[in-house]
């Protein structure tokens, strides 16, 4: 009997919603937070998609820890908090193309891609979704030039290597790209959080009139 669970990696906390799935079956729930806590550590602070393969006779189990999804690893990658909320016009962060790639070569398997070329091409879309810049471009473009073979040697390259780094020159111009972005974007970012308190001062004081 397969159960899947949506954890915070390393984290893994008593709650109703896993208390209903494991209680009627009599499974001692501490022992698997504890298992489950062990298996995820890796991916503290991240969502992490788990499966417990659970034996009803002998209450016994085992726990398959899968890897975070996409914009998980994409958060984490970057050091982000949250994706961004409007990613048609408000960028979260700027990511090189090895990042992207090493992204994609772990998720290859679990997203059923039919090749790395095809996981990389994934993984940028999760990158336009969650308003990600790769290579200081929109990921749209960067899609576009991985369909005309642009990067098809760096992706070959991915595929003998364990995994590809991006030269602390290249990071740090990323870096300072996005700086500049960021810059430019601070004025629409003020204007959005302003109008989302008025916004909510005017639902508090519309609740307020009808009481």
């Amino acid at each position: 009997m397969i159960i899947k669970l949506l954890v915070e990696g390393g984290n893994m906390k008593p709650s109703p919603a896993v208390s209903q799935k494991l209680g009627p079956l009599g499974i001692n729930i501490g022992k698997v937070i504890a298992e489950v806590n062990k298996a995820t550590s890796q991916y503290k602070g991240l969502k992490v998609p788990v499966e417990l393969d659970i034996n009803p006779a002998t209450k016994e189990f085992t726990v398959k820890a899968l890897t975070p999804p996409v914009s998980e690893l994409l958060k984490k990658e970057l050091g982000l908090d949250k994706a961004s909320m409007m990613p048609k016009a408000i960028y979260a962060g700027n990511i090189s193309m090895e990042q992207v790639i090493n992204i994609a070569k772990t998720k290859q398997e679990q997203i059923n891609a039919n090749s790395l070329k095809a996981a990389v091409k994934t993984v940028l879309g999760t990158c336009l979704s969650s308003g990600i810049l790769v290579e200081s471009k929109n990921a749209k473009e960067v899609l576009e030039e991985v369909d005309k073979g642009v990067y098809d040697t760096l992706i070959s390259s991915a595929e003998k290597a364990k995994e590809l780094k991006p030269s602390a020159e290249k990071l740090e111009k990323l870096k300072k790209d996005f700086e500049k972005v960021a810059a430019s974007q601070e004025k629409l970012v003020k204007e959005l959080q302003k109008a989302k308190e008025e916004a909510k001062a005017a639902t508090t004081a519309t609740s307020g009139e009808k009481k």
